[in-house]
């Protein structure tokens, strides 16, 4: 698959993510779209899934292969469950610790906040608590 095509269809999957338009993600995947693959500003489509609390999607991303640990690169740096964390999205949190997301990963190539500290500075209590049984 040429470059061009590559970028193309990682962009489409983000916004598919985005959107929780989970027949889209899969029908991208399928087309060859790179599941841990970013998109021209450096966002993963599992991060942009997860900081909108999009369970299906980031399901489907994670069967996929997307990686919950990958940090996306964009204007939103950050890891998926940092991002989940941060909004309190309880439900993708459980995914991405099922799936292996390290609950002690800090943000910024290990120099910014973990997924507890964003969930308590969120007031997210249940979320805290499950990252917290997670081991962090």
């Amino acid at each position: 698959m040429n470059r061009r095509r590559r970028k193309k269809l990682a962009r489409r999957l983000v916004g598919a993510a985005v959107f929780e338009d989970v027949r889209a993600v899969g029908a991208l995947v399928r087309a060859g779209a790179d599941p841990d693959g970013a998109d021209a500003d450096g966002t993963t489509p599992l991060y942009a899934a997860a900081v909108g609390g999009a369970a299906e999607a980031v399901a489907r991303l994670l069967e996929a292969g997307a990686s919950p640990n990958r940090e996306s690169r964009g204007e939103t740096d950050g890891t998926p469950l940092c991002a989940a964390a941060a909004w309190g999205h309880v439900d993708v949190v459980r995914l991405l610790l099922a799936h292996g997301a390290d609950p002690l990963l800090r943000e910024d190539d290990g120099e910014g906040l973990s997924p507890l500290e964003w969930a308590e500075r969120g007031g997210h209590a249940e979320t805290a608590a499950v990252i917290r049984a997670a081991g962090a």
